[in-house]
């Protein structure tokens, strides 16, 4: 399972067999935490199963979710890279989630042994920098609505799931709102009007996109807004 993980793929054989030693599961449930904002970070995890959410906390109180983690994906790290750092976020498992946790020190003494796996975390690193750029960018330039279906879109091809019907997600309105930078009361509005033109299905904490191609369009601005 850890050799699917895209911050590993040059990892050797041996290595894995190593973080597979030096590792432990960590199961957490619905709502439960792996870490919170500001501990030491003093372990880097390998989510195997479940949704996590990273979630910062404003000095003003405000709750801020940063990203959503699906399977095969690290978060955690930092620690692997700056002995004394602390956590900037934390993570927040969306369901009954598992995941492994390798000690800082040890993931530290790995990527110092092999420069491959380190420029492939400086990748993983600059791909969260650039989403976070984009991120800004659609705050700054473009309508409310367009955004929800940028993070929509985005969720979809990062933790969508193909059923009969279309793609299902599932995440709280409360989430969405967060990372479109947004009220919850406007993302019930946008969804109620994309629900009445036949482009999705809602449920409790769940959303089948009907019309994947549409969606892609109101992201990207060449399908008129809802009326």
């Amino acid at each position: 399972m850890l050799q699917r993980v895209e911050a590993l793929r040059h990892a050797s054989p041996e290595e894995v067999r190593t973080l597979v030693r030096l590792g432990l599961p960590r199961a957490v449930e619905e709502d439960g935490f792996f870490f919170f904002q500001d501990d030491p970070a003093e372990r880097a995890y390998i989510l195997l199963a479940g949704r996590v959410k990273m979630i910062q906390v404003t000095p003003a109180g405000q709750q801020v979710t940063l990203r959503t983690i699906g399977p095969y994906r690290l978060f955690g790290a930092i620690g692997a890279v700056n002995p004394t750092a602390t956590y900037p976020a934390s993570a927040q498992a969306l369901q009954d989630s598992l995941a492994w946790g390798i000690a800082s020190s040890d993931f530290r003494r790995l990527l110092q042994n092999n420069p491959a796996l380190l420029l492939d975390l400086t990748h993983m690193t600059t791909d969260y920098l650039r989403e976070m750029q984009e991120r800004y960018r659609e705050m700054v330039t473009e309508q409310v609505e367009q955004r929800i279906a940028r993070v929509v879109v985005r969720l979809a091809g990062q933790l969508g799931r193909r059923i009969p019907e279309g793609i299902e997600l599932t995440f709280s309105r409360q989430d969405l709102a967060e990372i479109a930078g947004t009220t919850l009361y406007t993302v019930s509005r946008v969804l109620s009007g994309w629900e009445k033109r036949g482009l999705i299905l809602t449920g409790r904490e769940r959303l089948v996109i009907l019309h994947p191609h549409a969606l892609a369009q109101l992201a990207a601005g060449s399908l008129p807004p809802a009326p």
